[in-house]
């Protein structure tokens, strides 16, 4: 299993960074996971800003020659692990700009004309680590579930993503977070994941 592990966060002394650094490590001692590649979106200075004009069109964003090779990295991947913390209810301007560019007609999915498109990146998984300053269950019961509707329903179910774990992490700015814990899951959780 080859697995792409997506990181936004800007800071290398975060939590975020803590929680990759447990995916690399778990992944590692898998002897399911062949390979695991990092993309650190912050550290690559990915320019999430979307640009329209004469020259570059919408309709032709799934050819874009300076997205190919995060086209590549998706292809190749047969799980995809987004690192991320929850800013306002979502994750960070820079995951969403990444998403809006590389989940691109005709590469991501097709249009058929019906109602809902042709996903073309069927038999791959994705798991979200995800942490935040409030309370674990804070985006179930004040958000309505935004968070996962959005990722889950909007996005990888609409490009043909059908397997999706989340790890949401809540009061992980207090004392009392259980940080220790809660990184102990996730090493574990990709130690044995054989799929």
């Amino acid at each position: 299993m080859k697995t792409l592990v997506i990181y936004t966060h800007p800071n290398h002394q975060s939590l975020s960074y803590a929680f990759l650094q447990k995916v690399i490590q778990g992944g590692r001692e898998n002897p399911t996971i062949s390979e695991i590649k990092v993309l650190d979106l912050y550290e690559e200075k990915f320019n999430p800003v979307l640009v329209f004009n004469e020259k570059k069109r919408r309709r032709d964003m799934h050819a874009d020659p300076q997205l190919e090779k995060y086209r590549e990295q998706i292809i190749w991947a047969d799980k995809i692990v987004f690192v991320y913390p929850i800013w306002w209810g979502r994750p960070p301007a820079m995951l969403m700009g990444y998403i809006d560019q590389m989940f691109a007609s005709d590469f991501a999915y097709k249009d058929k004309g019906g109602l809902m498109p042709e996903g073309l990146l069927k038999g791959k998984s994705v798991v979200c680590i995800s942490t935040m300053k409030g309370p674990t269950y804070y985006p179930l019961f004040w958000l309505n579930n935004a968070h996962k509707v959005l990722m889950k329903k909007a996005l990888f179910r609409y490009v043909g993503i059908k397997k999706v774990k989340f790890f949401e992490f809540g009061n992980m700015e207090s004392p009392k977070g259980r940080h220790d814990k809660k990184l102990n899951k996730i090493y574990r959780y990709f130690k044995i994941i054989d799929c």
